[in-house]
């Protein structure tokens, strides 16, 4: 498989890593220094784009693969709104993409247990919801793509909450951000976001009663389980065309 890689920090130089290790080639690296050659001419030949880079050019950086006909793994987080878009024109296009706000296969399962116990949970009433995520200080979004997520699965289960809010003293830059978690609407799920040192990350989901308290938890050690998810991604859709997540993928 040869292979791009859109976003040259940490995570790409990882993914770089596995690939290697995999017999793969890593024919393309574009960064910000060299953005201007993600263009047709250097997408040429290549079968699977990797795409990690920031929420302010993740949209664009996919939209060009898109149109440049190369198949697209991305799990750029904080710019999903316009997710939709992208999937449409992959669909117009008879394209091929990957999305995952976290390629970690633990993370995944921590998604499928909190859907879970939302439904649960959701049925037998009396508890409330709420999640916390701490990551490092170079983070660029908050909430975390994966706490979105998981408080999107909470609101699938769970017929008192309909929407998620943000207490994230500090970042500046933080989505649906509230300055007092207590004032909070009932039907509303708190995430609260803490940026501190070399986090890779943390993800805690707490369910409350009156009576006791259930809590999912996962920790992220390194970035190695997060590139190898995105590598099996990308083993994944080679030669596939249409929308693809990280559920297909466990399916296969």
């Amino acid at each position: 498989m040869k292979a791009a890689i859109i976003g040259y920090g940490k995570m790409g130089r990882e993914i770089e890593r596995i690939l290697a290790q995999r017999g793969h080639e890593t024919a393309l690296v574009i960064d910000a220094e060299n953005s201007a050659d993600l263009n047709a001419a250097h997408l040429a030949g290549i079968d699977v784009a990797l795409e990690f880079t920031t929420p302010a050019t993740a949209y664009d950086n996919i939209r060009t693969c898109l149109e440049c006909g190369t198949a697209v793994v991305s799990g750029t987080t904080g710019w999903t709104d316009r997710l939709a878009e992208l999937q449409e024109l992959c669909r117009e296009r008879g394209g091929a993409m990957f999305y995952a706000s976290n390629f970690s296969l633990g993370v995944n399962l921590l998604f499928r247990l909190n859907r879970r116990l939302a439904a649960l949970t959701g049925r037998i009433g009396g508890y409330d919801a709420r999640i916390a995520e701490v990551h490092h200080i170079q983070k660029k979004d908050a909430p975390s793509g994966t706490a979105i997520t998981l408080a999107e699965g909470i609101i699938a289960g769970m017929p008192t909450k309909t929407e998620w809010v943000n207490w994230a003293p500090g970042i500046e830059h933080a989505s649906r951000r509230i300055d007092d978690p207590s004032e909070a609407a009932a039907d509303r799920i708190v995430i609260e976001s803490i940026r501190e040192g070399s986090v890779p990350g943390i993800h805690t989901v707490t369910y409350e009663s009156e009576d006791d308290m259930l809590e999912l938890r996962h920790t992220t050690k390194n970035r190695r389980s997060l590139a190898q998810g995105a590598v099996a991604a990308a083993e994944f859709l080679c030669g596939r065309q249409g929308i693809y997540t990280m559920d297909d993928l466990l399916r296969e």
